[in-house]
């Protein structure tokens, strides 16, 4: 039910030869997974297009559930769906201009699945992160 659901998680993955996952620093948090709010009406999978189009101005379909995580304070929920485009075709490091916070630039690159997170990456992300390594095969 979507009601428990407060967080829509895309997860954008590509393979060289490693297993990677789309990742960005914001420029006041640190690395960060894309991530936002559920709205009203709307189903998880297309919050998750959406978010994804707001922060990083691609467009994708999610395709593949990956679960759910309690995660922060307070508690939500944040669910995951793996996304569906041409990754491959994306460069290595990119950066987007969003409207979010009255304006801020995300810098984009590729983080390495079977790679420690750095100090950079809030503890929650770690988290989500750990989920999604546990549902995607490596």
């Amino acid at each position: 039910m979507i009601d428990k659901v407060h967080k829509a998680c895309p997860v954008v993955l590509r393979r060289r030869p490693h297993l990677e996952i789309m990742v960005f620093r914001h420029p006041l948090a640190g690395i960060q997974l894309v991530k936002g709010g559920v709205e009203v009406g709307e189903s998880v999978a297309a919050a998750c297009e959406r978010e994804l189009l707001e922060e990083s101005g691609l467009v994708a379909w999610a395709t593949k559930s990956l679960g759910t995580l309690p995660l922060g304070e307070p508690a939500s929920v944040w669910e995951f769906y793996q996304m569906t485009l041409e990754a491959d075709q994306l460069p290595e490091r990119w950066s987007f201009d969003t409207e979010d916070g009255g304006g801020l630039r995300f810098d984009f690159f590729w983080h390495r699945l079977d790679q420690p997170e750095s100090a950079d990456w809030h503890s929650m992300f770690s988290a989500a992160l750990a989920h999604i390594r546990e549902r995607v095969s490596q």
